[in-house]
């Protein structure tokens, strides 16, 4: 495994943890070389995943796009990486779950997205909710906030 401070491939794992759950392995390193410790996870590759699209197209699932989309969001806000991971985790396990479809809307992504962080964080789910149902007035933000803080 690379370091990603000092580029050195002399690493060990010093903790390694299994979740059961969602065939993760997460594994604790730290370099031989600058003696950083990093986090590096280990999952089975998946069924592919379709994802219909606002305008009609249709792509993969991108379990690093919907990571990229939260943490925009969320950038600041203090959530632990952890944090983060194991929700994507548990999204990404109730789309995979579903019985006989190899397809999901990006709306049912973006609804799972707001009730996960909605319990992390609500001014996170206020701020990826902007995006995601694309606000176009100051009523908009308002009706969200009254939706979120019931």
């Amino acid at each position: 495994m690379v370091c990603p401070y000092c580029k050195k491939t002399n690493t060990r794992v010093i903790d390694k943890r299994d979740n059961l759950s969602t065939n993760v392995v997460r594994r604790r390193r730290e370099c031989e070389n600058c003696g950083k410790r990093f986090t590096t996870y280990e999952r089975i590759e998946k069924v592919i995943l379709n994802v219909l699209k606002r305008n009609g197209n249709i792509e993969e699932f991108d379990r690093e796009k919907l990571k990229r989309g939260i943490l925009k969001a969320t950038a600041k806000r203090g959530i632990p990486d952890e944090k983060i991971e194991q929700m994507i985790d548990e999204i990404e396990i109730t789309l995979m779950n579903k019985k006989n479809q190899t397809s999901v809307s990006s709306q049912e992504i973006g609804n799972l997205v707001l009730k996960h962080l909605n319990k992390i964080d609500k001014l996170g789910a206020l701020l990826f909710a902007a995006v995601y149902k694309e606000f176009q007035t100051l009523e908009d933000v308002e009706n969200e906030l009254k939706r979120l803080s019931e």
